[in-house]
């Protein structure tokens, strides 16, 4: 009885917001039960509503969203975006013959799943490849008002592709756009090899990154800060929830300091004079 009443619920809600030429708000997106519990759990620490507010989204704009893996962002991006924007997943590379992880395969299969399962929620979301060995093209030239990207500057370090990946972003954005950063942030003069190894990036070096293809620092923000993050972990930032790398080994000293102290930036691509 309990799962024929919450699927009713959801069709009832599928129904209503398919209905709203206007679309849902954010609110009413981040509230809806196409959105798992465990995921909606991580609302706590990754703050949607504040974060993308402080990012200037509007639900008129095309937005790419960076490597979205199994879509936490995405599940609420597309449906906001689904009447009156356009949602952009710029996803991994794919190619098996280009050497591609099995993991990143399985994520962009569920992801491409659950887009495909609810198209009365998430519309007709496109789906790009981002990435090496060869894919610098996240969307058309000029086309996005807004790229964002959580959690990934760490991999582009890992494979030596951040500064491709920055251009791409910068390609993709209309002039006067904005570019969005979400990312595990490191001790001031952290090595390289630290940061690569802990999952944890400096923002100097973000705003390096971002300078370089074009960018201009428009505003930081504490939104996503952790204090109580050490950043000195075992097994890096994995030490720390979702991941919890080191299973029950100090379980509740980590959960105890939740995901990791992380900054906010926003950038902006200069508008042609």
């Amino acid at each position: 009885m309990r799962i024929q009443t919450l699927f009713v619920g959801l069709v009832l809600i599928v129904t209503t917001l398919a209905a709203r030429a206007d679309g849902p708000t954010l609110q009413e997106v981040l509230a809806q039960p196409h959105r798992p519990p465990e995921n909606r759990a991580r609302d706590a620490y990754r703050h949607p509503l504040e974060t993308l507010t402080f990012f200037g989204l509007k639900a008129d704009q095309h937005v790419v969203e960076v490597w979205p893996g199994r879509g936490w962002y995405a599940e609420v991006l597309a449906p906001f975006l689904r009447e009156s924007g356009t949602y952009t997943a710029a996803g991994f590379v794919t190619d098996p013959a280009k050497g591609v992880e099995k993991y990143r395969l399985d994520s962009a299969k569920r992801l491409q799943q659950r887009f495909d399962g609810l198209p009365e929620i998430y519309g007709e979301p496109r789906v790009t490849q981002l990435g090496m060995p060869d894919q610098w093209t996240a969307a058309p030239a000029g086309s996005a008002d807004l790229v964002l990207t959580f959690r990934n500057v760490h991999n582009w370090l890992e494979d030596d592709s951040a500064a491709k990946m920055f251009q791409a972003f910068h390609a993709a954005l209309k002039p006067g756009g904005v570019l969005g950063v979400v990312e595990h942030r490191a001790k001031p003069g952290a090595s390289m090899e630290t940061m690569k190894k802990s999952g944890y990036v400096t923002e100097a070096l973000v705003i390096e990154l971002a300078t370089a293809a074009g960018f201009v620092l428009e505003e930081k923000s504490e939104i996503n800060a952790n204090p109580r993050d050490t950043t000195d972990h075992p097994e890096g930032v994995w030490t720390l929830p979702p991941a919890l790398k080191l299973g029950d080994k100090d379980r509740a000293k980590y959960l105890a300091i939740g995901e990791s102290d992380r900054m906010t930036l926003r950038f902006r691509k200069p508008a042609k004079k």
